[in-house]
């Protein structure tokens, strides 16, 4: 080999190099862009941050054992071999934590398989899911919220008096039961309302007539006031 080779070889290596280190900086990037969302939407109980701080380490870490194994059968079956031998017992907890674990590995091995048009698309792709479904979340909650089961009870105010009162104060109601026992009028409504000013008129409102009454809100089976 002469020395044109050598300085064609070289020249290879630097190109080979500087792609990269372009590929690991946009690892880095995706994977930084993930624990940010993961610390702020994750659902697990735990140090979040703690968890996602190790985000960028491990899609760098498997981006380089990809670069550097993908063109020699050999150090893939030493890599293998030493995987045998290396047992990971990290206690995944919760389901969530192993879904974001192999999106950061699999943009370790987009980007050192040299594939980072492919791996930016697929991450952009996945994102945009995530959002879609935390926005949709979101609302289901904001929905739920607004729904409520009411539980009444007065020895003074009928089932008409009770629903003339809600009728002025909700936006909507329901009348799911209707009850008498010893005097007392039970009545149970599921209602839906915009505020939670409306709930606060609505007791007062009832409470203005009959100081003796019985008032139950509750929020999918935990009492709320």
């Amino acid at each position: 080999m002469d020395f044109s080779d050598i300085l064609r070889d070289y020249s290879l290596d630097v190109l080979d190099h500087g792609q990269f280190v372009l590929n690991a900086l946009l690892a880095a990037l995706l994977s930084w862009i993930l624990s940010i969302y993961y610390n702020r939407f994750g659902r697990v109980i735990g140090n979040r941050s703690r968890f996602s701080g190790n985000f960028m380490l491990l899609a760098l870490t498997t981006m380089l054992i990809i670069y550097i194994v993908k063109s020699s059968i050999a150090l893939s079956l030493g890599l293998v071999g030493a995987l045998s031998i290396v047992r990971f017992r990290a206690a995944i907890k919760e389901p969530e934590e192993l879904v974001y674990l192999f999106l950061v590995i699999g943009i370790g091995l987009g980007m050192g398989a040299n594939q980072p048009g492919i791996t930016i698309l697929a991450f952009v792709l996945i994102m945009a899911l995530l959002i879609l479904t935390q926005v949709s979340k979101a609302k289901s909650i904001l929905a739920a919220d607004k729904q409520m089961v009411l539980h009444v009870s007065s020895a003074f105010l009928s089932e008409e008096d009770i629903n003339a009162i809600l009728l002025e104060k909700v936006p909507a109601l329901s009348l799911k039961r209707l009850s008498t026992d010893k005097g007392l009028t039970h009545v149970v409504y599921d209602i839906e309302f915009d505020s939670m000013d409306q709930i606060s008129q609505v007791k007062s409102a009832l409470l203005a007539k009959d100081p003796d009454l019985s008032f139950s809100l509750i929020d999918q089976g935990q009492l709320s006031t």
